[in-house]
């Protein structure tokens, strides 16, 4: 990439490092005062509350933890790409004003691909690189999460929790009291998004990863299945989490065809069929069908 270019990639991490640390606080602040009632709560603005070293540290730990998860999945196609002498950009992130204050990242690979074996481990190394970042994040998070008293009031947000993280949940707690919530520490919830983001890319539809890595194992195939995996989209985005349905739109405006690769062998390797179960397990159990519950198309509507 030409240097004078390079200065987009900087100066969209640095807004991303801003935006990440400032959702970061905020759940530095649902950590810190979870259980306490909400006079006893200062204000967002208080100046205490801003410059309150242990808010502070924990809104870093939040950035850093989820930037490092982000990084390491697209260093995994980055590297993959400069290993195969394919040339690709540094990673672009996206800040945004959301609930975990990012859109993710992406490369752009500029160099036509020519084997399947190359398209299957790029589309592979970056969810696999994501996956075992999230992983010890989401432990130690949880070690340091604690329970609290079970409040629900107007507006509270609840969040879908994949499977890996109810199974260390239970490891780590045992079964919570249904009088309990699980109140996450902001390392624990920068590995919530690691999965969440991870398990949206292993989608196998279109240029996402799982659409590399599926295209790779049946080639044009691909496509027909394309269509059943937007339709699924669609009815989860009515019945469980409406932002399915803008990830419904954002496919099929990116386009369900995958570019062709212009050299397949008949297979891939045994050690990649191997890597192509394992990446489906990371989804299956990196999976929210909900990751907002009762957010549902019908619920917002009803």
């Amino acid at each position: 990439m030409a240097q004078s270019k390079r200065w987009v990639n900087y100066l969209l991490f640095f807004l991303t490092v801003i935006s990440t640390y400032f959702v970061g606080f905020l759940w530095a602040m649902n950590y810190v005062y979870a259980g306490q009632d909400l006079e006893d709560i200062p204000a967002f603005l208080n100046i205490g509350i801003i410059f309150n070293p242990v808010l502070n540290r924990l809104s870093l730990i939040y950035s850093l933890s989820l930037l490092g998860i982000l990084l390491g999945h697209e260093l995994g196609h980055y590297l993959t790409c400069k290993n195969y002498h394919i040339e690709a950009t540094l990673p672009y992130f996206i800040p945004a004003p959301t609930l975990i204050g990012t859109l993710g990242a992406f490369i752009r690979i500029k160099s036509p691909l020519t084997r399947r074996d190359e398209l299957f481990d790029i589309g592979a190394n970056g969810p696999l690189t994501g996956f075992i970042l999230s992983v010890p994040a989401l432990y130690f998070g949880l070690t340091w999460s604690k329970l609290a008293p079970m409040t629900v009031s107007e507006g509270t947000i609840e969040f879908g929790e994949p499977w890996l993280l109810k199974a260390m949940t239970r490891m780590i707690f045992g079964p919570v009291p249904a009088d309990q919530a699980l109140i996450l520490h902001p390392m624990a919830m920068a590995a919530w998004v690691g999965l969440l983001v991870t398990s949206f890319n292993l989608f196998p539809i279109g240029q996402l990863d799982g659409g590399h890595i599926f295209y790779s194992l049946f080639g044009d195939k691909v496509r027909k299945i394309s269509y059943i995996i937007v339709a699924l989209l669609i009815v989860m985005g009515i019945f469980f989490w409406a932002g399915w349905l803008i990830w419904a739109i954002l496919i099929l405006l990116l386009g369900l065809r995958h570019p062709p690769v212009a050299w397949v062998p008949a297979r891939l390797s045994r050690k990649r069929q191997i890597i192509a179960f394992l990446v489906l397990i990371i989804f299956l159990v990196s999976f929210i069908p909900a990751p907002v519950t009762d957010s549902g198309l019908l619920d917002l509507i009803g």
